[in-house]
């Protein structure tokens, strides 16, 4: 091949219905973290150097999936096939670029260096299939499940894709594949069958293929990081953390009710479920919030992000204060949290200590809390 640029597209196999995840409907539309697991695989191939994304749709989901990217400026939906095989020849027919790239809907792992690392395998050698060497022994089974034979493990890879090839040949390969009545898994069956032996390439263990009800199961896990801090300086005999009552000889000023330790929780959470912070959703310039009370702001958060398909795993908080003493209420604030964010108590950790004397904490002028929290995806 000349070193003329190429243009490069994708095609992202979305037809099928991924029976084994047990779902009512198309695995791929499934909400995950906000974001169906198609769109997370489709937005790892957009970017520069790829020229257009090609997703293969059955008739039944085709409307959806066309909602689904009307603002992905590079994506065109095509009709799929009965089978992966029929799926992505028709897409190899609406294909308009040098080189093709065919990647499984149900990988939404897949990195950027993978994709890269097969552009650049089909350019050198005219193919690459992403793939990783194999960790465990490889056995062939007879047709009664005994062992036929044991490949060397050192030879013995896990295939995923992307699989890139120059789309006329692949296009050829699949021609002869669909007149012969062959059904192929990957396309780099059909390659090897009609073309030549199609060249690895470096593939990643991160790039998991959703198959099973469990290969949801907290896949889209996120964490984040809060941190808020209140001056004393209210004239009140007690502050509140968590919605606890507290004896001091101050309060602590704000807006709300001044709980420091809730509001930190809250922009952990907000942060790791990718919204914008409490000042967004509970301005200090807005009377409605005038004294509120921040644990039924709390439970406002957590509707929030369970709307972004995300509810809380488990809660660290570290609170810093030189006074007051919090060390007996600890208990009671851990029972709050959990009971307004529906967690086991065990999911909540709280910590408090001093800052030595040192700085506006140290000093007595302050309390600042840091929380760590772990969203699960729904």
């Amino acid at each position: 091949m000349s070193a003329r640029a190429f243009s490069v597209c994708a095609i992202v196999c979305a037809a099928g219905k991924g029976e084994r995840a047990g779902f009512s409907k198309n695995k791929l539309l499934v909400p995950v973290g906000g974001r169906t697991v198609l769109e997370r695989t489709v937005s790892a191939f957009d970017f520069p150097g790829i020229e257009e994304i090609l997703v293969t749709a059955s008739e039944e989901d085709r409307e959806e999936i066309s909602r689904l990217f009307a603002g992905f400026p590079k994506v065109r939906v095509v009709s799929g096939g009965a089978t992966r095989t029929q799926s992505v020849f028709r897409a190899l027919g609406e294909n308009r670029c040098d080189i093709v790239l065919v990647h499984d809907g149900a990988r939404p792992f897949v990195s950027r260096r993978c994709i890269e690392n097969c552009i650049r395998s089909v350019k050198t050698f005219g193919s690459g299939v992403c793939a990783v060497p194999s960790v465990d022994t490889v056995a062939l089974a007879d047709e009664n499940g005994a062992i036929a034979s044991v490949p060397p493990r050192n030879r013995a890879y896990s295939v995923q894709t992307p699989q890139g090839f120059f789309a006329k040949e692949l296009l050829g390969a699949y021609r002869k594949a669909l007149a012969g009545g062959g059904e192929y898994t990957d396309d780099s069956s059909v390659y090897a069958a009609f073309v030549s032996p199609p060249r690895l390439c470096e593939g990643s263990r991160d790039n998991k293929k959703l198959t099973y009800p469990e290969d949801f199961s907290d896949g889209f896990a996120r964490t984040g990081i809060g941190i808020d801090t209140h001056a004393f300086g209210k004239p009140q005999d007690f502050i509140l953390l968590a919605g606890v009552k507290i004896p001091s000889d101050s309060g602590l000023v704000a807006h709300s009710d001044g709980d420091v330790l809730v509001h930190a929780v809250m922009d952990a959470m907000l942060s790791a479920a990718g919204l914008k912070d409490i000042g967004h959703y509970f301005p200090d310039t807005d009377e409605r919030w005038s004294g509120a009370d921040s644990m039924n702001l709390l439970a406002e958060v957590r509707r929030k992000i369970l709307a972004e398909g995300f509810a809380v795993k488990n809660l660290s908080v570290a609170v810093l204060a030189e006074k007051p003493r919090l060390a007996k209420y600890i208990d009671a604030m851990r029972l709050s949290l959990a009971d307004t964010l529906g967690l086991d108590p065990a999911a909540v950790g709280i910590s408090a200590g001093t800052n030595e004397g040192l700085g506006y904490v140290g000093e007595g002028k302050g309390i600042t809390v840091y929380a760590d929290v772990l969203l699960k995806s729904l």
